[in-house]
């Protein structure tokens, strides 16, 4: 008497046209983000100095989101984590979240410490911020 176990986390696909047409799918939805992307920078590079300053920033957010859109199809279907049990996901996704906010944490403090750097903690003021009032031209002599 055998018994066979079959796992749901295992599967074996012997169509291979199913998986090959997911994998252009995919291939046409970077290609088509790519695209909007590459579209939307030409379009700051040639008209950006003409626009008002929070045109430019929406369309470097759309930029940026169209940016993780791109990440997300890419790891989730090439790197096969979209086939993954949540759990497996969290483990990867979770860690990464926290770097990026450890790194723009840092970021941020050590602007904060390059600003006061001069300043004994903001007793005093910064010597990079004094202007010096100009000398006129005709006054040396």
């Amino acid at each position: 008497m055998s018994q066979h176990t079959i796992s749901p986390e295992i599967t074996h696909q012997s169509d291979h046209s199913e998986g090959t047409g997911r994998i252009w799918k995919i291939f046409w939805v970077l290609s088509l983000l790519t695209v909007i992307e590459l579209a939307l920078g030409y379009f700051l590079y040639f008209k950006g100095a003409d626009m008002a300053h929070f045109a430019i920033l929406g369309t470097k957010m759309v930029i940026g989101a169209l940016t993780l859109l791109k990440a997300y199809y890419i790891v989730s279907v090439f790197m096969h984590l979209g086939d993954e049990v949540r759990n497996m996901i969290m483990t990867i996704t979770v860690p990464l979240v926290l770097f990026i906010w450890f790194i723009i944490a840092f970021l941020f403090d050590g602007n904060s410490w390059k600003n006061l750097r001069n300043t004994n903690a903001g007793s005093k003021p910064n010597i990079e911020k004094i202007q010096t009032a100009p000398i006129k031209e005709g006054s040396r002599k």
